[in-house]
């Protein structure tokens, strides 16, 4: 996949299929549009994602893990375009005739029906079609992706994401809620429980669920395990200030530190809490990982 980001001076050498959009998450709705535009690879088409980068903030993705997935599906080029004024300020018409078209070689275009764009988005799809009747490219309206009667979005997945109902955001999202980093070095603390843990410092930028306790997987090199996720500061071990993700692993015992690793998370068991004494917290550790060991009996 080729990614093109920080210039607006940007273009593609061959005919392409296009969807717009934030796809922050990339969830079952995007997906449906990403679907679409992966079908006309067999027409000669190069799929093309095209999303504004904002810089630093908040999101159910971060930026290389959106990249990431989108080239395991096939995209051949995401385009993250700078929120920058030559680009913002166009005109609908203008941003179709000169940034679709003349750059982007656009032949066919796939969106939702609520999407918007050009200066104080005064786009629409009718606006698009009647664009594409003139100027020759396709577009096809996607129906939205719903879930119990409501359509699925960001903000939809971000309230439940909010509450830790990871069941429902992975519903949602078509597949489990992750967090990626480098293992590092802890206080060592679970470890004299006896029960070593893996630390992730998540990114800033990365929403993660309510502090607590959850039953997840965690992939290392290709393998997934299962275990059990503290979300939080430690509360009753003194020093610890940093929200962190820590994990215990059934049964895995090696060095992971400073290896790259993703947990993914299921199942919210029981929000953080302080305990009185390490003793008191140990024994709490030994019932989370029996919850966590019944709640991944039978399953793949």
């Amino acid at each position: 996949m080729e990614l093109i980001r920080g210039t607006s001076e940007f273009a593609v050498g061959r005919p392409t299929a296009v969807s717009l959009g934030k796809f922050d998450g990339l969830h079952r709705g995007h997906q449906l549009l990403l679907e679409r535009i992966l079908e006309k690879k067999e027409t000669g088409l190069a799929p093309l994602i095209f999303t504004f980068d904002f810089g630093k903030r908040p999101g159910l993705m971060l930026p290389k893990e959106r990249r990431l997935m989108l080239e395991q599906k096939g995209t051949d080029y995401l385009l993250e375009c700078p929120f920058v004024p030559e680009i913002s300020r166009l005109e609908p018409e203008v941003f179709v005739e000169e940034i679709l078209v003349r750059r982007l070689r656009t032949e066919y275009l796939a969106v939702g029906a609520d999407f918007r764009f050009g200066y104080k988005r005064r786009g629409d799809y009718r606006l698009l079609m009647e664009l594409g009747g003139r100027l020759g490219f396709r577009v096809d309206v996607v129906e939205k992706a719903c879930f119990e009667g409501r359509e699925i979005s960001s903000t939809f997945i971000r309230e439940e994401l909010e509450q830790g109902r990871m069941e429902r955001v992975n519903a949602l999202l078509g597949y489990p809620y992750s967090v990626t980093g480098e293992v590092v070095h802890g206080l060592q603390i679970g470890r004299t429980l006896g029960m070593p843990t893996t630390n992730l410092n998540p990114e800033e930028e990365k929403l993660l669920p309510p502090n607590g306790v959850y039953a997840t997987k965690t992939r290392i090199d290709g393998r997934n395990y299962e275990g059990i996720t503290n979300i939080g500061l430690k509360p009753t071990v003194e020093g610890e200030r940093k929200k962190g993700v820590e994990t215990y692993l059934f049964g895995v015992e090696q060095d992971l530190y400073g290896k790259e690793i993703t947990v993914e998370f299921y199942t919210f068991r029981r929000p953080e809490r302080k305990f009185d004494s390490l003793e008191e917290l140990k024994n709490q550790l030994f019932r989370d990982v029996e919850w966590g060991r019944r709640h991944f009996e039978g399953k793949p």
